[in-house]
């Protein structure tokens, strides 16, 4: 919104019309539109540029000999700005007016021609009454709709602008009330309550709702019909870049401010005619001015001083131009009201269609970011294994609270208290599971909601694990959000440790230690010395603070190698074979596939029956022989026994094994003779949901290895699927680093590992 937020505006109806309170700031302007692109001011006049040989023949000789223009040439051709139809006149005017508001501000400040005095009066009058093209009592009329359209989202497109607001109005005995609670029968019959939370610190604050609170509701009638905080914008050019999702965009800025701040103003209004009040002071002030003949800038730095909604727009519009959480008070009442950080993207992604990214993967359990930070926030997902980063002046809470003190209820005071607990345990050391352990704290219904207040409120982001030794690996970002040269001038002034090398030194080496097969990570490649990991974690962390590092995770796969499949081909042929009593069905299957690339076995003979030498035969007549062999071979076995079936399996012993379902070899799902089943070296994508023939694979990989590591093998190669990283493995297998290390050196020739951004 820092885009395209142009004004704050304060609008009233009473009796005697409509009026414009105040806004902020005093005089807005729209963004100018182009037809076409501008020249640059130091460049070459229009003219020359729009002659095609010229513009591809150009050169520094000839530009020698073309005068340039010390001003924009645009100011030499007013075609280059695009102007809206009758858009240099009073649009106020093109417009109707209701009977009592039928005359225009311009028959009021119409001077006698001829006179400075009144000249000069008559403008200072226009900037009182005149707001973006429109006298100010048109538009206040316009934006303070009928009754019957209060209470509700108000969205008014006019040009290229668009007012977006809640308006809200008394009722029809002049007394502002809270609207009571719609009430309907339950399933059962009985009465439930259906409302939006009357909270009004979360942005959740409805003005149709009675809230919580014993105060006295004044009885009196007020002359304030209606009022109006109206949020002005810049609608974005349809044919820009920044056009993407307009109406989401319109959507969250109504939700998150203007709704918000009129539910404040509304419950105020009832408790104490507050608005009432201080739009009164405002005319009063706003008369006086203009008898007095002072410009309207005059006046509204004098609002400042005597009213309370006036600083709240003011800090309101200056917060959100600059991208702020704004801190503001309304009748001693103090808000904090923020956008998302990233709000304007939504102007500027095509793809992302209104999806943000903190939706992530399969874990929605544990993405428990709200609602309210579903778009705009670029947030990590809120999971146990990710880690807490306390952002600088946010390390407590506010220094002038006394939060132990005597005037803190003592329900507030266990909040404060556990809160401060939390403060002084966060660490980028520690993961967020690791935090609950330390606190006692329950991880879904305490630590998460605290992170999520603290990452809303700006005071703290979420980041990954630091290895305690620095022996975590770093990676740059593509950009930094500031120049590199006021990063290295601030970094110089707050490091300046002589064994501390500048910015762009350590930047260096960081970048360059993706290259190195080993010690890659910060504290060989940066540090070196065991004595600076104090010093350097706080580097890391004023590092992170102004995202300039991205943490590398290890991502592990599993590899089902050529070796492993014939050794499992092989154990199955002669499982078969000791079934068959024979050695025929391990020579049928395997001998052809072995003559790509033949694997040592001393354990089995694979020479041929008849003692035909195998190498003097080619592949298709090797392979012709050997079913020929095996065909006599089951002709004679039957004639000899006829209990054995075709396969040379004894029918008997088929029926004992499928009975007890003890083995699987011929099982139509046990994954032989399928797509899978080949030696080629090939990826088991989700070992967690391996199929029998993976499962087997799986299982020869562990032969031979120490039982306590195959078991641990066999409990966390679930998670080897490329996708997850080596700190959620550890959570999630409930094992310590020292114990994966271990599995990924026993396991090294079946196991892929590489490094990936979170």
């Amino acid at each position: 919104m820092a885009e395209t937020l142009l004004a704050t505006l304060l609008v009233t109806t009473s009796a005697t019309g409509s009026s414009l309170v105040y806004r902020w700031p005093p005089s807005p302007s729209t963004t100018p539109r182009l037809s076409r692109v501008q020249p640059l001011e130091d460049s070459l006049c229009a003219s020359q540029l729009d002659n095609p040989w010229r513009a591809s023949h150009f050169s520094d000789a000839a530009a020698e000999t073309i005068p340039r223009v010390s001003k924009s040439c645009s100011e030499a051709d007013p075609d280059d700005a695009w102007h809206r139809p009758n858009a240099l006149r009073d649009r106020s005017l093109s417009l109707s007016f209701s009977p009592s508001t039928s005359h225009t501000i311009s028959e009021k400040i119409s001077p006698p021609k001829g006179s400075r005095f009144h000249t000069d009066k008559a403008q200072i009058l226009y900037e009182y009454d005149h707001l973006f093209g429109y006298s100010a009592e048109f538009l206040a009329s316009l934006l303070c709709p009928q009754a019957s359209m209060c209470h509700q989202k108000f969205e008014l497109l006019v040009d290229n602008l668009a007012f977006i607001g809640h308006p809200v109005c008394a009722e029809e005995d002049g007394r502002w009330r809270f609207k009571p609670e719609k009430v309907k029968l339950g399933p059962r019959g009985r009465e439930s309550r259906i409302g939006r939370s009357t909270s009004v610190s979360r942005g959740s604050a409805s003005p149709d709702t009675r809230p919580l609170t014993t105060e006295k509701v004044p009885s009196t009638s007020s002359w304030l019909n209606k009022f109006h905080f109206v949020m002005v914008l810049d609608i974005p050019d349809p044919s820009s870049s920044a056009s993407g999702n307009v109406s989401k965009y319109f959507d969250i800025i109504y939700e998150q401010i203007a709704f918000t701040v009129t539910a404040v103003l509304f419950q105020e209004q009832v408790l104490s005619n507050f608005v009432e009040n201080e739009c009164e002071l405002l005319g009063s002030l706003k008369d006086s001015c203009i008898s007095k003949g002072e410009p309207f800038s005059s006046y509204v730095l004098q609002a400042l001083e005597v009213s309370s909604i006036a600083p709240a727009m003011k800090s309101l519009y200056e917060s959100i131009k600059a991208s702020d959480m704004a801190y503001i008070t309304i009748h001693n009442l103090p808000l904090e009201i923020q956008l998302p950080p990233y709000l304007d993207a939504l102007l500027h992604s095509e793809a992302e269609n209104g999806v943000d990214i903190t939706r992530h993967s399969e874990n929605e359990d544990a993405q428990t970011w709200g609602q309210e930070m579903s778009f705009g926030w670029k947030v990590p997902p809120l999971l146990p294994w990710k880690s807490l980063l306390l952002l600088d002046g946010h390390n407590g809470l506010d220094p002038s609270m006394n939060l132990r003190g005597s005037q803190v209820n003592p329900e507030d005071r266990t909040l404060v208290e556990g809160l401060i607990r939390f403060l002084e345990t966060a660490s980028v050391t520690l993961s967020l599971a690791d935090m609950a352990s330390l606190l006692d704290w329950d991880l879904k219904s305490q630590v998460l909601p605290t992170v999520r207040w603290l990452v809303q409120h700006r005071r703290a982001k979420v980041v990954d694990i630091v290895h305690v030794g620095l022996k975590t690996v770093f990676t740059l970002p593509a950009k930094f959000e500031r120049p590199l040269s006021e990063l290295t001038v601030e970094f110089a002034t707050q490091f300046d440790h002589p064994s501390v090398p500048s910015l762009p030194v350590i930047l260096a080496n960081i970048s360059s230690s993706l290259s190195k097969q080993t010690d890659n990570h910060f504290f060989a490649s940066v540090v070196q010395d065991k004595d600076l990991i104090p010093m350097y974690h706080d580097i890391v962390l004023w590092l992170l603070k102004r995202d300039m590092l991205i943490t590398l995770h290890l991502r592990i796969r599993v590899v089902a190698t050529r070796p492993l499949k014939v050794h499992v081909r092989i154990e199955r042929e002669k499982a078969l074979a000791r079934k068959a009593g024979t050695r025929d069905r391990l020579r049928r299957g395997l001998l052809f596939e072995l003559q790509d690339g033949p694997e040592d076995d001393d354990d089995i003979d694979l020479s041929p029956p008849s003692g035909t030498p195998w190498l003097q035969l080619s592949p298709k007549s090797a392979h012709r022989h050997s079913r020929r062999q095996s065909n006599e071979s089951d002709q004679q076995q039957k004639m000899e026994h006829p209990e054995i079936d075709s396969d040379g399996v004894d029918e008997s012993e088929r029926k004992t094994t499928d009975e007890d379902g003890s083995d699987e070899l011929d099982d139509p799902d046990s994954g032989w003779d399928t797509a899978e089943d080949h030696l080629r070296p090939s990826m088991i994508s989700d070992p967690g949901r391996a199929t029998p023939l993976q499962r087997r694979w799986l299982a020869a990989m562990s032969e031979g290895k120490d039982p306590q590591i195959a078991k641990r093998f066999q409990l966390i190669n679930q998670y080897f699927d490329g996708r997850k990283s080596d700190d959620e493995i550890l959570y999630r297998a409930e094992i310590s680093r020292k114990q994966l290390r271990e599995v990924l050196h026993h396991y090294e020739e079946y196991l892929q590992t590489f490094l990936h951004p979170s």
